[in-house]
């Protein structure tokens, strides 16, 4: 069964350009790994800073491969600093 989720991140006042590279450097490597149907992050074009990352795995065990990825243990390592808030939300195919 897939896993599609949704993950909503606002900078820090003065960190934007910080957590926008983060964030990007995730895309390519992670819409390469095994299992990945999605992967892909916008940002709010009305509120600068405000991101929405939309990702989607064949199932939890190429999301946990993902969680296990070198890209992912560099952005775990250091999106706090840059980040005020950060929330996920799990989907379901209707």
């Amino acid at each position: 069964m897939s896993v599609t989720k949704t993950v909503t991140f606002i900078a820090k006042k003065g960190h934007e350009a910080e957590l926008r590279a983060l964030l990007t450097m995730m895309v390519a490597p992670s819409k390469a790994e095994k299992g990945c149907a999605l992967y892909d992050i916008f940002e709010y074009k009305n509120t600068p800073g405000k991101f929405l990352v939309i990702e989607s795995w064949e199932d939890e065990a190429a999301l946990d491969g993902h969680k296990a990825s070198a890209h992912y243990a560099e952005y775990k390592a250091n999106f706090e600093p840059h980040c005020a808030f950060k929330s996920s939300d799990d989907l379901d195919f209707l």
